[in-house]
């Protein structure tokens, strides 16, 4: 079950007579049920999506959903003391004379459900410096570096993504990249009572398309890249990119940093192009901001990094891999847009140690590299063996698997890029959720079937935590195992049951078991 939100400690108080209000400014269609005109006035205390999470006084938001109504929870929202509804004209028509509460009717309550919770909280977001961090990858590693760029400025800090959410030095597990706009209001509005005065969030297509982050005022948003993922949601690449781009409108976002780095096509560049004042980053010139005297290593990077008017900015990134100076720079851009001082982002980030389940470093006596990576795309996976081939002198050996209910054209992709780029690859399950698993890895394996040159031998082993011994088992000195596509999560779903498997444990474990000498890793 869904963690409840969380919410601030004092609670706000509006009225149902206000809400009206607002939405009448919105320009949102409403009107009230003919039982609730002559009602005695009713209080607002705060606002939800979710019946199981409703607190006496809040306002009930009945959604319409892929597979159901949030108006046939509205009998349990009431239970709960939910004291009024807010939905769209299906949901009024279904709760006709079904509960005794005021029943307030919108065309688009997704939309106004962000509005509302942001005004009913206050507006927490403009009493924060709020830096947003989008794109297909990346996304959490440069919304960890940025805040780790805020905390040395000075900032007390919040973060938010897909790894975790964190108040201040609290940490609580995420349950989603972006929650819906209900949740994110109330967890803002409890940063500013907590005293955090600036937050680093990562912003998913989903919750942009969705309208989950209405309402929110950015500081400053960066784009890291794009490349082909979710098309089991958004028609097509474009509806993809238009998704993320809404975050860079000048009504929501003050300023822009845009990766342009030719690798990642053309998507950056459109964008940079589409907004005013907003500036590039890329390892090269001619972007805004570019890596010079670049070294690149197993345990990290360092560089100069050279921005506008002149500035050169000395850098210690100890994160492996060159799409990890690509991701420092970005966050670099955006800190120094954001008005940090840029020496003083610059030595924050360089004191990012890692980030949980990206090109994340698995110790254990080995005499090779062993890392977990959360890469599940075919950018991304293409990004990480790329980097890796370069970080060490023997084989790239790659354990990979396709998430289920997922888009499905970029399992072949997947598969292609293992083959072409790893000397041995071991495809396997991921999360098959509700669908067939053999299915899955035969999809990945058609993608193989149409590479002319696979430079990999490709072994199927269904069982995840085998391939990754049988990895092991081939991995020598100078060599590197990366598993991949799970990163820092903590089970395997299949059939709606979750079994606890965490990569970097069943990794470890399966290092000590195969009994290598002790060495020192590369």
């Amino acid at each position: 079950m869904t963690p409840p939100a969380l919410r601030p400690a004092h609670r706000p108080a509006r009225t149902l007579t206000e809400l009206r209000a607002l939405l009448a400014d919105l320009g949102s269609v409403q009107r009230a049920a003919a039982a609730d005109v002559a009602a005695p006035e009713v209080v607002l205390h705060g606002v939800t999506h979710d019946s199981r999470a409703v607190q006496p006084g809040d306002l009930y938001a009945a959604l319409p959903g892929s597979h159901a109504h949030g108006a046939d929870f509205a009998a349990a929202a009431a239970a709960s003391g939910a004291a009024a509804v807010l939905t769209d004209p299906a949901g009024a028509a279904a709760l006709a004379g079904s509960v005794d509460l005021p029943v307030v009717t919108t065309a688009d309550p997704r939309s106004d459900v962000a509005q509302v919770a942001d005004w009913l909280y206050g507006q927490p977001s403009r009493s924060l410096t709020l830096l947003g961090v989008t794109g297909t990858n990346g996304k959490t590693t440069s919304a960890f570096l940025v805040d780790a760029g805020l905390r040395a400025a000075g900032h007390r800090t919040g973060l938010l993504g897909t790894v975790e959410t964190r108040i201040a030095d609290e940490r609580v597990d995420s349950v989603r990249t972006t929650p819906e706009s209900s949740d994110l209001q109330a967890l803002f509005a409890v940063m500013v009572e907590r005293g955090v005065t600036a937050a680093t969030m990562e912003v998913s297509s989903h919750a942009l398309a969705q309208h989950r982050v209405d309402g929110l005022r950015f500081a400053g948003a960066l784009f890291t890249n794009l490349s082909q993922d979710h098309l089991d949601y958004h028609p097509t690449m474009r509806d993809y990119f238009e998704a993320k781009a809404r975050l860079f409108e000048p009504e929501r976002t003050a300023a822009s940093v845009i990766g342009i780095e030719p690798g990642a096509g053309t998507w950056g560049l459109e964008l940079a192009a589409r907004v005013p004042g907003s500036v590039t980053y890329a390892p090269d010139p001619p972007a805004d901001w570019w890596a010079d005297d670049l070294t690149v290593g197993a345990r990290g990077s360092s560089f100069t990094a050279r921005g506008p008017r002149g500035l050169a900015v000395p850098m210690e990134v100890r994160l492996p891999g060159r799409f990890n100076v690509a991701n420092a720079l970005g966050a670099l851009a955006l800190l120094v847009a954001a008005g940090i001082e840029p020496r003083a982002a610059a030595a924050g980030i360089g004191t990012l140690a890692g980030v949980p389940g990206r090109m994340e470093p698995i110790e254990a006596g080995q005499p090779y590299l062993a890392l977990v990576d959360f890469a599940h795309t075919p950018d991304a996976v293409e990004t990480v063996l790329t980097s890796v081939r370069g970080l060490v002198d023997g084989r790239v050996i790659v354990v990979l698997g396709c998430g289920g209910d997922r888009d499905r054209a970029k399992r072949p992709l997947m598969g292609a890029a293992a083959a072409r780029l790893a000397d041995l690859a071991f495809l396997t399950n991921d999360n098959p959720r509700s669908e067939d698993p053999a299915e899955i890895l035969a999809q990945m394996t058609a993608g193989i079937d149409r590479v002319a040159t696979s430079a990999a031998k490709v072994t199927v082993i269904p069982d995840r935590a085998e391939a990754i011994a049988a990895a092991v088992a081939e991995a020598g000195p100078g060599d590197v195992v990366v598993v991949a596509g799970k990163g820092h999560e903590r089970g395997q779903e299949q059939n709606g049951v979750v079994t606890p498997f965490d990569d970097r444990a069943v990794l470890a474990q399966a290092i000590a078991d195969a009994g290598r000498p002790t060495g020192t890793g590369r």
